[in-house]
């Protein structure tokens, strides 16, 4: 504030209005436009050539002789026994996995102890080791020539070429989906409402029950829904470690390789179409139920 000679003062000068920087017009806005329908047109491309050409392709070839060839190929008895172990196999996984991927996730997040950054960095492994690589680790761990598989079998316990190693490799090539799908929310959640949870007398599972479960149930929905979708899919590793036994060691995917080679594509086809039909419906269904929930919550709110 500026005084003249023989001037009191009157208060605090006005503050100056910011002046708005005019930009200069960018004149034909069709660049822009035609840019945004190419990157669209682009993606969508990618995404057909890859994904839904394919699988129209496949569901063309399994219905090509109508729906009487591609029902009585599914009731065949190999074909059943096939997807009976698929299923039994992804509900062992599943369910091991969820359950060890929750407290991994926990131990991960609200967790310090040396070695941790290792651990977070190591859970994502089978996502870079082949599946044949991760049956072949199996093989030289728990195999009838090792120390550790001649061990059990001389207990009457097989692992390799038999159930449980083929269980182990589903559950290793499936590890990561419920732990990266839980790290980041369990992140963002912070610790807040479960230490005040503690404070206010709450066990450690009273809380996980109530507070920590009901916040990261999507997050588990979504790692359960992928872990299940990629255990029916498995093949290299599972490939490794059962032999490919038909009738005692041959999942889905294991039967479809072998009517292709084969050349008795017929059951194969119908195989493929049912799992890709399955994984499909798992996926989709589960952000469909997921949007319809909140927007239910929307309009409550």
């Amino acid at each position: 504030m500026r005084l003249d000679d023989g001037e009191a003062p009157t208060g605090p000068e006005p503050t100056p209005t910011p002046r708005l920087v005019e930009f200069p017009a960018r004149g034909n806005e069709a660049p822009s436009s035609w840019g945004r329908r190419l990157l669209i047109g682009a993606v969508l491309l990618w995404f057909a050539a890859l994904i839904l050409i394919p699988g129209l392709a496949l569901t063309r070839q399994a219905v090509a002789g109508g729906l009487k060839p591609l029902i009585a190929a599914l009731g065949e008895p190999a074909v059943q026994r096939a997807f009976v172990m698929s299923l039994g196999i992804a509900l062992v996984a599943t369910v091991v996995n969820t359950v060890f991927g929750i407290a991994m996730a926990l131990v991960l997040v609200r967790q310090r102890f040396f070695g941790r950054s290792l651990i977070d960095g190591v859970v994502d492994m089978p996502f870079a080791v082949s599946p044949i690589v991760a049956g072949l680790m199996l093989i030289v761990l728990y195999g009838p020539e090792s120390g550790v598989g001649g061990w059990l079998e001389s207990r009457g316990v097989q692992v390799v070429y038999a159930l449980p190693g083929m269980i182990l490799a589903t559950m290793f090539v499936t590890v990561p989906f419920v732990v990266r799908e839980l790290v980041p929310i369990l992140r963002e959640l912070g610790e807040e409402y479960e230490q005040a949870a503690y404070t206010l007398g709450a066990s450690r599972w009273r809380t996980f029950r109530s507070i920590t479960l009901p916040s990261i149930r999507w997050g588990v929905a979504y790692g359960v829904t992928l872990t299940v979708a990629r255990c029916l899919g498995e093949f290299g590793a599972v490939l490794v470690v059962s032999g490919n036994v038909i009738g005692h060691t041959q999942t889905a995917t294991l039967y479809i390789a072998e009517g292709i080679e084969s050349f008795h594509p017929e059951g194969a086809y119908a195989a493929s179409l049912v799992l890709a039909a399955t994984s499909f419906v798992l996926l989709v269904g589960m952000d469909l139920l997921r949007a319809r929930l909140e927007r239910s919550r929307e309009v409550e709110s």
